[in-house]
């Protein structure tokens, strides 16, 4: 198990980001096992800039798309221009063109520009004009929305939603870690200094590795419960669909390849739930007080027997 450079790569953005390790850990957990996060949290707690430490420490290239209203599909994903000398259309690449993108306030942008994304998301790859072209490798999407503010914004479809591995909070920092953020700030800017620690070729090469990591036919059950368990509920309206379930086995093998392992045991499973698959499920909207999805997975979990053989 490749855990040293796994490590290092924690630590590396530990330099810049603070106190928050959890967050860092399971969206590294998301780009090993191929998948995409989104950010939701009030502006200002690091969504940015965990996105640019990311790029930094793996030395690969970023960009960032800001979602607007008037924002078009041919924003991101580039589009045919025609050469006035020869009358040749040339290809101009968007921004999605790129290993790590940052969709920052994704909610802001029209359904059909968030809809630019999805093939992109999904397939890797963008057709434009009949002409479909592939995206580097890696290539990982973190996403972004404030919860509070949303005046003039698109909320995000189910199919949309569905094609994120993960949903995450980065949250305030504690009294003493944004004392340490602040002392920080006072000796410039740290995420300039960082220095790349690992390659995309490393990125790969755990992919590779985090899809080796066994999984006991008791937690693939065990998995298989959970989501059931969604689907069968009253207070939920649709509940996780396959995509969810495989996202949360290939989370399960990353996380354990993170931490060192070449299996995957229970707790990894009932840790990733809740980020993995809250936001995939659909809650009717109904008078009165109604339980959010976070703890409807968590009631789930508490209901399924968790299994107790030797892993």
């Amino acid at each position: 198990m490749n855990t040293n450079k796994t490590s290092l790569l924690k630590e590396n953005i530990g330099k810049v980001i603070v106190g928050k390790d959890q967050v860092v850990e399971l969206a590294l957990c998301a780009l090993i096992a191929n998948g995409h996060v989104l950010l939701e949290d009030v502006p200002g707690t690091g969504k940015t800039v965990l996105a640019k430490s990311i790029a930094a420490s793996a030395g690969i290239p970023f960009e960032r798309i800001q979602f607007t209203p008037d924002l078009l599909p041919t924003d991101i994903t580039g589009l045919n221009i025609v050469n006035v000398k020869d009358g040749e259309f040339s290809f101009h690449k968007g921004p999605v063109f790129t290993s790590i993108l940052l969709a920052d306030e994704i909610n802001r942008a029209t359904p059909r520009t968030q809809a630019g994304l999805l093939e992109c998301m999904e397939e890797r790859q963008v057709t434009v004009d009949g002409v479909t072209r592939k995206l580097p490798e890696p290539f990982f999407v973190i996403a972004t929305q404030n919860p509070i503010e949303t005046a003039g914004t698109f909320p995000l479809p189910e199919a949309q939603l569905d094609r994120f591995m993960m949903k995450l909070s980065m949250g305030f920092p504690s009294q003493d870690e944004e004392k340490k953020i602040l002392e920080r700030a006072m000796t410039g800017d740290k995420l300039k200094a960082l220095e790349p620690v690992i390659s995309a070729e490393d990125i790969l090469e755990w992919r590779k590795g985090a899809s080796q990591v066994r999984v006991h036919e008791q937690l693939i059950t065990y998995i298989t419960d959970i989501v059931k368990a969604t689907r069968t509920r009253s207070d939920v309206a649709a509940g996780v669909s396959p995509r969810g379930s495989i996202a949360l086995l290939h989370c399960a093998q990353a996380l354990a390849f993170i931490r060192g392992r070449e299996y995957v045991v229970p707790e990894d499973i009932k840790e990733l739930a809740v980020p993995v698959l809250a936001h995939r499920l659909t809650i009717p909207h109904a008078f009165g007080k109604s339980s959010s999805s976070e703890d409807i997975i968590t009631k789930i979990l508490n209901e399924i027997p968790v299994p107790t053989e030797e892993f």
